[in-house]
Order: C-alpha cells, then structure tokens, then sequence
C-alpha cells in the first residue's frame, strides 16, 4: 500500500508539472504566432574570400620560413602590379551562388525568388549565376514557378550554368534545363522527364464497415479520382488525359530550352547517370561545383547570395521550451521505471 500511495503520489507530481509546462509553452506559441511575421535576410558571402583564407592557411602551415617569405614578397608585387593595371573595364566579373535543395511541395521557391531578384538589382551581362541545384522533383506548379524565376536570369541576358551534384530529377530537371550550361557529377541522378501521380482508395473499405461517403461536385470533371470515393473508367480515364497533358507540355518545354535533344528518347521517364546524361545531350559537362568554382575564382569574384528566414525571440524560445518538455518527460517515464521496479 505504502509503494501504491508513493507511486500515486509521484504520478500526480508528475502530471501537473507536465501540465504546467505545456501551459507556459502554449502561451509562448500563442504569443509567437501573434507577433508580426519578420521578413527574412539576404546573407551574402564572399567565396573567393574563403577560398584565399584556406589556400593562406595550407601555405602557412606547409611551407618553410624562407619560401613563406619569399611568396609573401611575389604577391605584394603582383599586387601592386594588379592594381595599376585595374582599371573599371578589366575588373574581374562576379559569380553569384545560390543553393536550391528542392523538396516536394517546392516551396523553396519562395526564398529562390528573392535571392533571384536581388541579384538582378545589381548585376549586368558581364557577370554569371551559379545555381547548386539537388532535386528529385515534387509539385509541377512549384517547379514550373521555380523555373520562371530561373528563366529571369538569362532574360538579363546574364549567364546561368546549373551545377548537379546528386540529383536533377523530374522538377529539378524542369529547372535545370533552363541554364546556359548544365554541370553534372559523374554519378548524379539526371532526367526523369516524366509525370507521376498515385492516391489511395479506400470506398471498399467502408462499405465493408457499412459507412457511407457522399460527394457533390459540380461539373463533370470537377473530381475525376476520389480517396473515399467510388471511382469509375470514366474518371480514371479523363484523369490520365490530364497527366498526359502535363507531360506534353513538360516535354515541350525541355525541347525549347534544349532543341538538340532527342525529346522522345528521353521523355520516358527513366534517368540516367551523368556520364550516360552527357551522351544523351541532357547535360553539357562532367564537374562538380567545386572544381567549377576553383577554376571560376582565377577570373571572378564568387558571392553566396541566400535568402534566409529569421525567427523571433517567441520562435526560438517556444522551440528550445518543446525541447525541454519532451527530456522532462522522457526523465519522468525513466523514474517511473524506477518506482515501478
């Protein structure tokens, strides 16, 4: 009995802490969600910066006295020998960076869109983006939308080349046909030029279990195919119509953007790696980013342009507070345990 009382009275603690908690977390959220959205930041690194730092670092960690100081001496001169020679026609060109790591509903988009536009603001037909691209695909009206914004670099008439480094699939391929030239890694996933599209039906489920499910519609295709519903030929039917229609104007647009390609060929929705993409003309070179950016950074300035969201104090806490209330109850669960035993 005595066990029992303590236990009891363990789990009564226990439960109005937790309570508790999740009272002050919910206040927290509450107070977040009201406070006014922060637009996000553009961060924008010097590449070419980092790059200098690393190659100062080996040199100094690797070279002996004399031939330090020896190098030190050659790149005082060749310096001031650059910066006589400067002048505002023979600058070096910039290299703008921007990541997009794609997910399936592409909303990603959103920050790609003001990386793009702020970007545009400043540069000119003498300087080039660099756009990291890994996507195995998702929505066709984000990827179409993430396209667009791809397709207002080269309306500057600025140059777009597309490095993939794993994967350019479906969607992502959809953007990287886009670019100027398209960079692929030896074994990066390239293609899948095609349109997908699968839902579950459970109507044979429910009448086993005699519940009924109704839908109204009007129109005759207003709903071709249903979760709950009845499905019928005629539905199925129009509803690959549709796909077929999105994959004709999917493949339309790559035959545009790249009129040397055998469209029927690879519109089948297979991919390939990229050394078999590079003979199928879907790509235009075997390299990774990072050698194309170390050749880059002999000729140009590389600036990472990235658009990121900041949260407010609120978030943060609210986050680190959900944190706290998750080990305090997997410390409450060990304790029990504990008593139990």
């Amino acid at each position: 009995m005595e066990f029992l009382y303590e236990y009891g009275l363990f789990l009564a603690k226990a439960a109005t802490f937790v309570v508790a908690l999740l009272l002050a977390v919910g206040g927290i959220v509450g107070l977040a969600s009201k406070q006014k959205q922060k637009k996000g930041e553009l961060e924008i690194t010097s590449l070419s910066e980092k790059l200098s730092d690393t190659k100062e670092l080996l040199q100094h960690s690797l070279l002996e006295k004399d031939e330090l100081k020896k190098l030190e001496k050659e790149q005082k001169k060749q310096a001031k020998q650059d910066k006589k020679k400067e002048t505002k026609d023979d600058q070096k060109s910039r290299l703008f960076v921007i990541d997009f790591d794609g997910s399936v509903d592409a909303h990603e988009v959103d920050s790609l869109r003001e990386e793009i536009t702020a970007i545009l603001t400043i540069a000119d037909e003498k300087d080039e983006v660099l756009v990291r691209l890994e996507s195995g695909g998702g929505v066709v009206h984000g990827y179409g939308l993430a396209a667009s914004q791809l397709q207002r670099i080269k309306d500057k008439g600025i140059k777009l080349t597309i490095a993939v480094d794993k994967v350019a699939a479906s969607g992502g391929y959809m953007m990287a046909c886009v670019a100027d030239k398209v960079l692929s890694a030896r074994f990066a996933i390239i293609g899948s030029i095609g349109v997908l599209a699968q839902l579950p039906n459970f109507n044979k489920l429910l009448k086993k279990n005699n519940v009924e499910f109704e839908q109204h519609t009007a129109g005759q295709f207003k709903r071709t195919l249903t979760v709950f519903g009845e499905n019928t030929d005629e539905g199925r039917e129009k509803f690959r119509e549709e796909l077929e229609e999105v994959h004709g104007m999917f493949k339309t647009f790559v035959q545009t953007n790249r009129p040397e390609l055998d469209i029927e060929k690879v519109a089948t929705g297979e991919y390939w790696y990229g050394s078999k993409a590079l003979e199928l003309g879907l790509v235009d070179d075997i390299q990774t980013s990072d050698d194309y950016l170390l050749t880059a950074n002999e000729n140009h300035k590389i600036y990472s342009v990235k658009y990121a969201i900041r949260k407010n104090i609120a978030e943060k806490f609210a986050l680190a507070s959900v944190s706290t209330v998750e080990r305090t109850l997997l410390k409450l669960w060990q304790k029990s345990q504990l008593l139990a035993k």
